[in-house]
């Protein structure tokens, strides 16, 4: 029988996502890259705040909206399933939030949601009804199941809320984008699939309404690195299973003091800074999109400690407290700290 320990890093493992780390110089392929500036972040003229991730960053986002969903308009999860899935156990994170051996009920998930909406630990879920949420699962994705976010789906749709579900690419377990170094239909390290689509497209036009076409050539705003100790509610990000340090992107329009929107974008396991540099940063395509867009983006960064060795975000309770899905859960409140250091 696995420990609780051993049964985190099998599933840390299987939501391993690891991107090779980007370069300055562009090749086919490759996007153009800003180097990180050390700064702080400041407060810009947010109008709205969404948020996005792929496989634990996708279970995060989806915690993120919930617990908030008077302030985060809407979402996008990338490989992920429904919220509060692993119900603070690592069992059935494991066998029925990635696998499908356990059954996940989603109508219990949603009776905790309106519980916890009544006692005010999350937003009221009349908030979710007509919000834009964007779901993808590839075909060839056997890590998450697709009967998992076929639940996720159904959550979301039964509290009304406006869902693209994007279920027709034949992609592995991956964060799907043009600027991909594995092929569609793989499930390999980077983890970074290219299908010869741009979700990230598709989904920011679900989120803002329209969408511009991203910038192509050099970059023109800031990549500020910040230090995420100072938004951490212990004081200490590390013992959050945080980095010390975080990313946004902000475009010379947003510093300029024009209306912008915010978007938090969620990496998944092993995809952070401290384990990868600036890769998924560099090639999520999100920065392209920044540009031409007014959106300001919010890189979290998660590290590997005792009880999460693959740097994951906290969907099955790992650090020990049960609100980690709610309001005081510590990396939503560390999170929604930065966003409203931002304007959010």
């Amino acid at each position: 029988m696995k420990t609780p320990w051993k049964a985190a890093a099998t599933l840390a493992a299987a939501l391993l996502l690891v991107l090779p780390g980007g370069t300055a110089a562009r090749a086919a392929g490759t996007p153009y890259t800003k180097t990180p500036v050390s700064g702080s972040l400041s407060t810009y003229r947010v109008s709205g705040v969404y948020v996005a991730g792929v496989s634990s960053g996708g279970y995060l986002a989806t915690q993120l909206q919930v617990a908030y969903s008077a302030r985060i308009r809407g979402a996008a999860v990338f490989a992920a399933g429904p919220y509060y899935c692993a119900q603070n156990n690592v069992a059935q994170a494991l066998y029925g939030c990635g696998d499908n051996i356990y059954p996940t009920y989603v109508s219990t998930l949603e009776s905790y949601t309106r519980t916890w909406a009544a006692y005010g630990w999350v937003d009221g879920t009349g908030n979710l009804s007509g919000q834009p949420v964007y779901v993808y699962h590839g075909g060839n994705d056997n890590v998450v199941k697709k009967s998992v976010t076929d639940d996720l789906v159904r959550y979301y749709q039964d509290f009304g809320a406006s869902v693209r579900y994007d279920s027709g690419s034949a992609a592995g377990h991956a964060w799907v984008t043009p600027y991909g170094t594995v092929g569609c239909t793989a499930t390999a390290s980077p983890f970074l699939n290219d299908c010869g689509t741009d979700p990230q497209g598709s989904f920011l036009g679900k989120l803002l309404g329209s969408v511009s076409a991203p910038n192509t050539g050099p970059l023109g705003g800031t990549l500020i690195r910040y230090s995420q100790d100072s938004f951490a509610v212990n004081g200490w990000a590390n013992g959050l299973s945080m980095d010390a340090s975080g990313f946004a992107y902000v475009p010379s329009a947003c510093a300029a003091g024009q209306t912008c929107r915010l978007l938090v974008a969620l990496h998944g396991c092993a995809q952070g800074y401290a384990k990868v540099g600036t890769a998924f940063v560099d090639r999520a395509n999100l920065n392209q999109y920044a540009d031409t867009n007014k959106l300001i983006v919010l890189y979290p960064q998660a590290i590997a400690t005792g009880v999460n060795p693959n740097g994951c975000w906290d969907w099955w309770g790992y650090l020990g407290a049960t609100n980690y899905p709610i309001k005081g859960g510590a990396q939503i409140e560390t999170i929604m700290n930065m966003v409203r250091r931002l304007g959010g």
